[in-house]
């Protein structure tokens, strides 16, 4: 069984580099370009037997470029969506960095220290893990040894690598560029992780 998860392109609060956890922002122009020049190098596996998003705009974009509009039996699991970042959603490092509460969301070593109005980051990961979880049932569910496609997010993926293989890397270590991503080797009948290859 393998699970091949990607984080969608560049949108352009990447660009601008952003806080968008949330915000449904679509890809930008250079970030539909890059996705189609990896397709075009045959970055990504032919097919897959399921496939699955966030259901946010950019992750939809994505797959579309990749394997077409016509795939109707993606299934949309709205706890791999981003982090919620409240207060500090669409905004830059510049811009938040004199903030009191920011300082303390960014130094916090404990992960429960909640963004106004959005997540801690012990919150975020039981989310992910709960959204990771719901993927790999539906993937029991197909007979013999299949392959699920996963379009989420940066921080998504690198929220699953860092729980799947602890004290290895670190969250920002894990962090795949625009259009990268994992693909998780499991065994077919028992789901035990055996190994993963960058995409």
């Amino acid at each position: 069984m393998r699970v091949h998860m990607i984080r969608h392109g560049k949108t352009i609060a990447n660009e601008k580099r952003l806080y968008c956890g949330q915000t449904d922002l679509p890809l930008s122009e250079n970030g539909i370009e890059e996705i189609a020049f990896l397709k075009s190098q045959g970055v990504y596996p032919p097919n897959a037997d399921i496939f699955f998003t966030s259901g946010l705009i950019r992750c939809e974009q994505t797959l579309d470029i990749i394997y077409g509009k016509t795939k109707t039996d993606r299934k949309i699991i709205p706890d791999t969506a981003e982090f919620k970042f409240g207060a500090f959603e669409m905004k830059s490092y510049e811009e938040l960095r004199e903030q009191a509460d920011y300082q303390a969301w960014i130094t916090d070593e404990t992960g429960d220290y909640q963004c106004p109005g959005g997540e801690s980051r012990n919150q975020f990961e039981r989310r992910v893990i709960g959204g990771f979880n719901r993927i790999l049932n539906e993937v029991r569910k197909i007979s013999g040894d299949c392959s699920a496609f996963v379009v989420c997010h940066g921080g998504t993926v690198a929220c699953i690598m860092e729980y799947l293989y602890p004290k290895t890397q670190n969250f920002y270590e894990w962090q795949p560029k625009p259009g990268r991503g994992y693909t998780l080797i499991c065994d077919v009948v028992s789901g035990e992780l055996h190994t993963y290859n960058k995409i």
